[in-house]
């Protein structure tokens, strides 16, 4: 792995794509990922992070703005910044007649990367694909396939890799080992840009998240900070009694019975805590037999806030 730089893996300043038809797909997006961590790159479908990676990637050209990666701008140092950037796409595509091994070698032929320093064996190795090595690509597993890609996006050692929906359609044993494989790079000293539309797994992995909408930046903050954004708590209660008349107060976001003896009260962090809410219930005659509650998400707060920009 290279040597960090200090300063962040990518930069992005001011940056805007508008395509031929009009339509501008990245609107003066601004922000930094920090070396060193996975950092989540958010959104609806048709946001702009796809033209935002192909950016990175050099496949399209933007209309203005910078961006360097790994301290290498990637007009005035393409060459540089294209090296110090792995991509793992969203689509598997691999040429069937293929095999694991040859996909790499000849990956790492296109960089230039001599055969002494090649990695072949040891990449296959990390991804779990050592017995597929001589394989036709075409034998392969979807799990599999998704694995060489990250294989592939490794080829030349570089200190930031992007995934772009890695776990899209796969089923939920291979996608822990993804997450397994990402997360030993990412100890290992390289820097993930993940994207992906499972907000659980961005909320567990990631230590910093952007979420963009409509070509702009709405959040860009460290994961724990962006979750502590959800002003909304639920508290859920069992009550001795059958549930008559539903406790209001203007702080009560909704109140709802569950079952003949449940509350489940949504209520505003930032004007009540939970034990206010319990003072509450029990001022207005119900006795409490039990208590649950629920801690806002990532989840909360993504829908929170793309809904507020889309209005």
């Amino acid at each position: 792995m290279q040597d960090s730089n200090l300063g962040p893996a990518i930069s992005i300043r001011n940056l805007s794509k508008t395509y031929a038809g009009g339509k501008q797909a990245l609107n003066d997006v601004s922000f930094d990922v920090p070396a060193g961590q996975i950092f989540g790159l958010l959104g609806p479908n048709g946001a702009g992070k796809s033209t935002l990676i192909n950016i990175l990637a050099g496949l399209v050209n933007k209309t203005s703005g910078h961006a360097s990666i790994w301290g290498h701008d990637i007009d005035a140092d393409p060459r540089n910044a294209k090296r110090a950037i792995g991509i793992v796409p969203q689509e598997v595509v691999f040429d069937p007649f293929f095999t694991p091994a040859e996909v790499l070698e000849n990956q790492a032929g296109f960089y230039g990367v001599p055969k002494a320093a090649r990695r072949t064996l040891e990449l296959l190795a990390a991804v779990h694909l050592s017995d597929k090595a001589n394989a036709y690509s075409r034998t392969l597993s979807g799990g599999m396939k998704r694995r060489l890609l990250i294989a592939k996006a490794l080829v030349h050692n570089p200190p930031v890799i992007v995934l772009d929906e890695p776990t899209a359609g796969v089923d939920v044993e291979l996608r822990r080992q993804l997450w397994e494989l990402v997360s030993q790079l990412n100890s290992e000293g390289v820097t993930v840009v993940l994207t992906t539309h499972y907000l659980e797994e961005a909320e567990e992995l990631c230590d910093r998240i952007a979420i963009i909408n409509h070509g702009r930046v709405i959040a860009d903050k460290p994961t724990r900070e962006l979750v502590n954004m959800a002003h909304e708590k639920v508290v859920a209660l069992t009550l001795s009694e059958m549930v008559g008349a539903l406790p209001t107060h203007p702080a009560f976001i909704k109140c709802e019975a569950e079952g003949e003896r449940g509350l489940a009260i949504t209520y505003d962090t930032s004007r009540m805590n939970a034990g206010e809410v319990l003072a509450l219930v029990q001022a207005q005659g119900l006795s409490i037999i039990d208590v649950t509650t629920r801690e806002p998400d990532l989840e909360d707060v993504f829908v929170s806030l793309t809904s507020a920009a889309a209005g």
